[in-house]
């Protein structure tokens, strides 16, 4: 059962304070918590026909902000939401650059709800669309429709001043497994955004499939990518379709993370080029769920040209800082041998002009203080990820017993495995990131990852039941203030949400730990 403490005192209204009579909602009844949230009832907005939104002028990236919500308003009101610059008057929804209180960061946003406006400053775009994503969430599930709905549509009055605990806030989609399409992909996106997650980490590459297309290597993909677990067709992302995912995501103020994971996890490599093996010799291609059993050849130089290829062509079309190497589930190359090639592969990354993130076993290389080691174990204990977090480098935490999300609930759970344990909402929800692993300080944490590796996952309701509810969680305890965890108040605010994923169509599992809403 998740941990509750005490209320922060800058939290300290209760879940239903300042509640608007016709939505029940009031300003901390939102996912993730707000850090701050003063809630007042005589002050709710009702959006209505001459409702328009407001942005900042000048500002293309705030002008898309506005467009992103009034496209989400516009089908379930029925209103026209005309967004426009600032300088023109009207009552609305304003979305500004600049004046906030200074405590909402890079990333955070200061929210006013008047009876005659809404008012949304941060200091940056990626602030005002995590503001408005927290808007969407003060109206009612309705809003979440593509077809007209029967309002009113109001958002309850108050003042919200919101920023992020953490700064990497990320879900891994594993698309070796099965593989998804760009279509499936977008879809979660649009998900993980509502909950301002803000780093997508695509595992691209893995025994069972290679999904990415790299010149000078199409058996990667025409070999390589052509089956996935079970036996089906599997796929691959062209660079076009690659670039289109990324942009979508930066769209959504969420940057991909792209991995290949080295040197084991690459039976799909081997299979399609020989030379990558120490015999010469390809093995078969790989449609089963073990782990362990491959290795790239150490001592070829050839090797180090593929790698070395791959990690170019991933820099260029990835903008974001990292390139993860993978590094899990070596059992097949000796220890040995492991790090003699970490110590190849680790500059490589860095002369492409990247810094290196991987599964936290590759800190037995003693990389650069840059370098980002990601902690899926399950013990509170882990001596080399302690020593690197001394050393300087920032962790990831994923923990596998907390935060994978291809974990059963129960036994009962038709998707899934349990190696790890099964994880319930509350098993998720209930562990804190800034003192999980001994020495292993909340200084020495850059953020917190939920991965959902997809052995039995074939297609986006497969994806949505396994993350829904539990990604909202891991979500919170990324962004949210450790004082405002309360395991009760979360799981009123998640029984809301099921409310609006019904609304979204999302697959979601009905926890019987949350009291959802008929």
């Amino acid at each position: 059962m998740a941990v509750t403490t005490a209320p922060n005192p800058l939290f300290q209204t209760p879940a239903n304070a300042g509640q608007d009579a016709f939505t029940g909602k009031s300003l901390t009844s939102v996912i993730p918590a707000p850090a701050f949230a003063q809630p007042d009832a005589r002050q709710a907005f009702r959006l209505n026909r001459a409702t328009v939104i407001l942005t900042q002028r000048g500002s293309r990236e705030a002008a898309a902000v506005g467009k992103q919500l009034a496209d989400v308003l516009r089908p379930s009101t029925g209103y026209p939401l005309p967004v426009l610059p600032a300088f023109v008057h009207g009552t609305g929804i304003s979305l500004l650059l600049g004046g906030a209180d200074p405590r909402v960061g890079q990333e955070g946003y200061q929210l006013k709800v008047e009876r005659h406006q809404i008012v949304v400053r941060a200091n940056t775009p990626a602030g005002l669309f995590a503001g408005t994503q927290t808007l969407r969430q003060l109206l009612p599930a309705g809003v979440e429709s593509k077809t007209r709905q029967r309002g009113p549509w109001v958002v309850p009055g108050g003042r919200i001043v919101d920023f992020p605990r953490f700064a990497h806030r990320g879900a891994m989609l594993d698309v070796s497994r099965h593989f998804f399409g760009v279509g499936e992909v977008k879809s979660y996106i649009d998900q993980l955004a509502q909950y301002k997650i803000n780093r997508l980490h695509l595992h691209l590459s893995d025994d069972q499939g290679w999904r990415i297309e790299i010149p000078g290597w199409p058996r990667l993909t025409s070999h390589g990518g052509s089956t996935e677990v079970g036996g089906g067709p599997g796929g691959h992302y062209t660079k076009r379709q690659y670039l289109e995912l990324v942009a979508y995501a930066k769209s959504k103020f969420i940057t991909v993370i792209p991995e290949i994971d080295m040197p084991g996890h690459t039976n799909a490599a081997l299979a399609s080029y020989a030379e990558l093996n120490c015999d010469g010799v390809a093995p078969p291609l790989y449609t089963g769920t073990e782990v362990g059993f491959s290795s790239f050849c150490i001592d070829k130089d050839i090797t180090y040209k593929f790698i070395d290829d791959v990690i170019r062509e991933l820099a260029e079309l990835t903008p974001g800082e990292y390139i993860h190497i993978g590094g899990d589930e070596a059992h097949a190359t000796k220890p040995a041998d492991y790090l003699k090639f970490m110590q190849r592969v680790l500059p490589i990354v860095a002369k492409h002009g990247k810094k290196v993130a991987g599964w936290h076993e590759f800190v037995k290389a003693q990389p650069v203080t840059s370098a980002v080691p990601q902690y899926w174990g399950t013990d509170d204990v882990d001596e080399d990820v302690a020593a690197a977090a001394a050393r300087g480098n920032k962790v990831v935490l994923s923990p596998a017993h907390k935060t994978y999300l291809d974990m059963k609930y129960d036994k009962n759970t038709p998707l899934g495995l349990n190696w790890a344990g099964y994880i319930e909402v509350d098993v998720a929800y209930g562990w804190n990131p800034g003192s999980f692993v001994k020495d292993v300080p909340e200084s020495s944490v850059l953020g917190v990852e939920a991965p959902l590796w997809s052995e039995t996952l074939e297609d986006s309701d497969d994806i949505e039941f396994m993350a829904f509810p539990r990604l909202p969680a891991v979500a919170e305890l990324a962004w949210s203030p450790w004082s405002t965890h309360d395991w009760g108040s979360f799981r009123a605010r998640l029984a809301q949400q099921g409310e609006r994923w019904r609304v979204q169509g999302v697959n979601f599992y009905r926890s019987p730990q949350i009291p959802w809403h008929s």
